[in-house]
């Protein structure tokens, strides 16, 4: 293989073959291939795209790039979830355990946050002596036992994905919808999933922007999973306000548990529901509307909280009996933030959010932070709702009152008032399959 001649062909708009594709990718695996190399075939790619066989083709060499975990018996009933990123999105916390309740083998590799949207396992970080960083062998063994595991990703999963994202982020590529759809599901189809089921989110607080880009990453990636063998579902869903109330780590793992407890919001229930729905759809050959019955089931009756105490127990975590809920910090200093005027709250910033609470030191501005999980913000409102002037509408969680008074002072400009209530806006936006784009109302 000639670097320069692949290059120029993707640079030409010309097509590339999935034998080059993967000599392409491993190459520069094995550092044959150098940098600025790579660096000039993404941006190739970012300007002419690329075909949806050449995505899947890529997707493959990205795969075989590392290890693919060999989850046994276990294959044809797993199942895995992946979101593309929000403010406050705590799903994985609470569709997880409501699918691995109803039978389907759940082994899932997580990451950390990227940016202003929250990572799982920063998340499940907040419980104290929960272990993130575990063997193949002990995970394999859990996914035996318990049949759900949640932990962090291996270096040896598709290896390509991480050297090239960090060239991507370095070379205004990251945004290309087949280097998208590829990282994405490189990582899954690795992960060993048979049926993966997608949340692909947009709006303000995403990293898709607009509702059609988000429907086109959904299609780009169950195309892939068509192409590669999987089973593949996407869900599209709104990230202009955050999700549930709860936003910071801490507060999103007690919020997840209310949740599961059938205490939480209605929003973050309906999206989880769905999505675990799905999961059993798909893993266990089940209808979907029979599939949300036994998710229902399984949540009213305690079964789903029960699954995700015995994870967290068995990796460590410290759950406390007497109020049946892991162990969670509290940040020292709490105000509440008061409405300044009447009205229906039209508009929440789910961006603008999302920094404030990584101000207050819940997210990392450099990858080599470390994240506090007591601070953030629960709104006691949300998009739609009445406040009446002085109405206390939030609560900032912060480790000192400097912070906790500059995040209140940033705050009341992300919520837009009026005098009129407005229409709804579906949460559940589209369901994306190989076969068909079912589109939702409110």
């Amino acid at each position: 293989m000639n670097p320069i001649e692949l290059i120029q062909t993707k640079r030409d708009g010309g097509t590339h073959t999935p034998e080059d594709l993967k000599e392409w990718i491993h190459s520069y695996v094995r550092k044959e291939v150098a940098d600025y190399q790579m660096s000039a075939w993404l941006m190739a790619v970012f300007l002419k795209g690329m075909t949806a066989q050449e995505t899947s083709a890529l997707t493959d060499a990205m795969v075989t790039s590392g290890e693919v975990l060999d989850l046994g018996d276990h294959f044809e009933q797993s199942a895995d979830k992946h979101s593309t990123g929000g403010v406050g999105d705590k799903t994985s916390l609470v569709t997880i355990p409501l699918a691995a309740s109803c039978g389907v083998k759940v082994a899932k590799m997580s990451g950390r946050g990227l940016g202003h949207t929250g990572g799982t396992i920063d998340k499940l970080e907040s419980i104290p002596g929960f272990r993130t960083s575990i063997s193949k062998e002990e995970f394999l063994s859990q996914l035996e036992v318990l049949g759900l595991v949640i932990a962090g990703q291996t270096a040896d999963l598709a290896p390509a994905d991480k050297l090239m994202y960090a060239l991507r982020d370095v070379t205004a590529t990251v945004e290309a919808l087949p280097l998208i759809a590829s990282s994405i599901m490189s990582k899954k189809i690795a992960a060993g999933a048979k049926n993966i089921v997608l949340d692909v989110k947009y709006g303000q607080g995403a990293f898709m922007k607009t509702v059609d880009d988000a429907v086109r990453l959904a299609h780009a990636m169950v195309n892939i999973g068509q192409h590669l063998q999987r089973n593949v579902v996407a869900y599209v869903t709104d990230m202009n306000q955050p999700l549930g109330h709860a936003i910071g780590n801490a507060l999103e793992v007690q919020e997840a548990i209310d949740t599961l407890k059938g205490q939480g919001p209605k929003d973050l229930l309906s999206v989880s529901v769905q999505l675990a729905s799905e999961m059993v759809s798909l893993a266990l050959s089940m209808p979907l509307d029979q599939a949300t019955e036994t998710v229902q089931t399984s949540l009213r009756s305690g079964k789903a909280l029960e699954m995700l105490k015995q994870m967290i127990v068995h990796q460590g975590g410290e759950w406390e009996d007497t109020v049946d809920q892991p162990k969670l910090p509290i940040a020292p200093v709490q105000i509440p933030v008061i409405a300044p005027v009447s009205g229906y709250i039209a508009k929440m910033d789910a961006l603008a959010i999302g920094r404030i609470v990584m101000g207050l030191g819940a997210g990392r501005i450099r990858k080599e932070d470390d994240i506090d999980p007591r601070p953030g913000i629960i709104f006691h409102l949300t998009v739609g709702d009445f406040v009446e002037k002085g109405q206390e509408y939030a609560t900032i969680y912060a480790r000192t009152d400097a912070e906790a008074e500059q995040a209140k002072t940033a705050l009341d400009p992300t919520l837009t008032f009026v005098q009129e209530s407005l229409p709804a806006s579906p949460l559940i936006y589209a369901r994306v399959t190989t076969d068909n784009t079912e589109y939702y109302t409110a």
